[in-house]
């Protein structure tokens, strides 16, 4: 049976990319938000995950304006990385897990949300600057199932929407028949508005009330309608939807494992945070539990 750990949940911004091309980690201005990840990949150390649910948006690669699906969802065997020309490339992708893609898609189906299915997709810097977080160094040891959001063509979908969303996909992991350990990733944000008059906007308060309640009420994060929450958190902010989906396909209960907050990197607030199943709690137990003393 199927067991999801948790979430890991990140800002995305391609110009991390190239931080870690030029190995610019440990700059005063980079080093805040690279240091929030030995604690991630420690966690990740012990549970060991062998596939990832990753909910992100797309950036024009697979879909534009002309053609802009609310909710994607990816059923390729193999993805390939197009970098926009500001992170990391090449870069290795997971392969994918077609078999559960399927199993979400169906699920999403049943559940009544009208879904674009791709069988072909490309992924960014969105789902490629995480798992290359995650994972340094190498490919992810994972497979993959990418789901995107639309954050970018009005109408947009609600945070409401999002959570039921993310709750939908939640209910088909929770009746996987496979033996893997399930990992879901939120990825985008937090606030930020890279042009308009707002140009440059962030909003450490919304932020912050997002990260109090993503693990004990994300309900509340649906409080406020999307034209509202880009007046919290900036045009490029709306990419909090795709944290909102993910913590629904954690179920009801999580704890925070770590978080951190840095303003800013690249116009943007940046955020890691970590939460965590009971099935996790359990898991980590007994791995402690189960490794030899030390002489």
């Amino acid at each position: 049976m199927a067991k999801v750990i948790g979430g890991v949940f990140t800002s995305h911004v391609p110009a991390i990319g190239g931080a870690i091309q030029r190995g610019a980690q440990g700059e005063p201005y980079w080093a805040p938000f690279f240091n929030a990840w030995p604690p991630v990949r420690e966690w990740l150390d012990v549970q060991q995950p062998d596939v990832v649910v990753m909910f992100y948006n797309d950036h024009g690669l697979n879909f534009f304006l002309d053609k802009m699906p609310t909710f994607a969802v990816g059923a390729a065997e193999v993805y390939r990385n197009e970098d926009e020309g500001w992170g990391l490339h090449p870069f290795p992708v997971p392969p994918g897990h077609t078999e559960l893609s399927w199993a979400i898609i169906e699920k999403l189906v049943e559940e009544e949300f009208d879904i674009t299915t791709c069988q072909d997709m490309l992924v960014d810097h969105a789902a490629s600057i995480p798992l290359a977080l995650a994972w340094p160094g190498r490919e992810a040891p994972v497979r993959i199932v990418p789901i995107t959001i639309n954050t970018v063509q009005h109408p947009l979908p609600s945070a409401k929407r999002c959570l039921a969303l993310g709750r939908a996909v939640g209910k088909a992991l929770a009746e996987w028949q496979g033996p893997e350990k399930i990992m879901v990733m939120g990825t985008g944000g937090l606030s930020h508005q890279l042009d308009g008059e707002r140009a440059g906007f962030m909003n450490a308060e919304y932020d912050k009330f997002c990260m109090d309640n993503l693990a004990r009420d994300p309900d509340a994060l649906t409080t406020h309608s999307v034209h509202e929450i880009v007046e919290l958190s900036g045009t490029q902010g709306v990419e909090i939807l795709n944290w909102i989906a993910a913590r629904g396909a954690l179920g009801a209960s999580t704890s925070e494992v770590s978080r951190t907050y840095h303003i800013p990197i690249s116009n943007t607030a940046a955020a890691v945070m970590v939460l965590e199943t009971e099935a996790a709690v359990q898991s980590g137990k007994i791995k402690h539990e189960a490794e030899p003393e030390m002489i």
